[in-house]
C-alpha cells in the first residue's frame, strides 16, 4: 500500500513540477508542457494545442510574458488545451512552425493530431499573423480554436468579452 501511494505522489507531485518547469513566467497556474509531450497528450486527450514560441532575450516576449501570466482568462480557457510552451533552442524547426516567418512571440494552435491551424491567427495584425502583443486577441483565437474544434461552449460563457480581458482581476 505505501508503495502505492508513494507511486501515486510521485505521479502528482512529479507532473507538477514539469508543469512548473515549463511554466517559465507564462503562468504557474497552467499546466504547462514541452513539446513532444504536447503532442502526445493532444492525441491522447483530443484536445487542441496552444504553442507558444519565445526566447529568453527577446523584449516583446518578456513584454507579452506578465500579461499572460496574469490573465485569469487565459487560466480559465488553458483547461481546455494543451499548453506547449517553446523556449530558445527547444523551437521546433520545421516551416510548419514558421509559417509566416520566424519572429517571436509566436503563439500558433493545433489541432489534436498535431496540424498547426494557420487559420488561426491575431486578426489585429497584418504583418505578422502569429504575433499577439495583448491578451485580448489571445483570447480572441483561442474562442475560435475551442468553436471550431468543438470546445465546451459553457467554459466560453465565463470568459469575459475582449474589452475587459486585459491582466488579473
Amino acid at each position: 500500500m505505501a508503495s502505492y501511494l508513494t507511486q501515486a505522489a510521485n505521479l502528482v507531485f512529479g507532473s507538477l513540477s514539469a508543469a512548473t518547469e515549463y511554466a517559465r513566467g507564462w503562468g504557474r497556474n497552467i499546466q504547462w508542457v514541452s513539446m513532444k509531450e504536447g503532442q502526445r497528450l493532444a492525441r491522447e486527450q483530443n484536445k487542441p494545442a496552444m504553442v507558444v514560441i519565445h526566447k529568453t532575450w527577446c523584449r516583446a516576449c518578456r513584454a507579452l510574458r506578465p500579461r499572460f501570466a496574469n490573465s485569469r482568462d487565459i487560466e480559465k480557457l488553458s483547461n481546455e488545451f494543451i499548453m506547449i510552451n517553446v523556449e530558445d533552442d527547444e523551437e521546433p524547426k520545421t516551416s510548419e512552425f514558421k509559417p509566416d516567418g520566424g519572429y517571436i512571440p509566436r503563439i500558433l494552435f493545433m489541432d489534436p493530431y498535431g496540424n498547426v491551424l494557420q487559420e488561426v491567427r491575431n486578426e489585429g495584425s497584418t504583418r505578422w499573423k502569429y504575433f499577439y502583443g495583448e491578451t485580448g486577441s489571445i483570447l480572441d483565437s483561442m474562442k475560435r480554436v475551442l468553436k471550431q474544434t468543438g470546445g465546451n461552449p459553457n467554459v466560453l460563457e465565463t470568459v469575459r468579452p475582449r474589452s475587459t480581458s486585459r491582466g488579473r482581476r
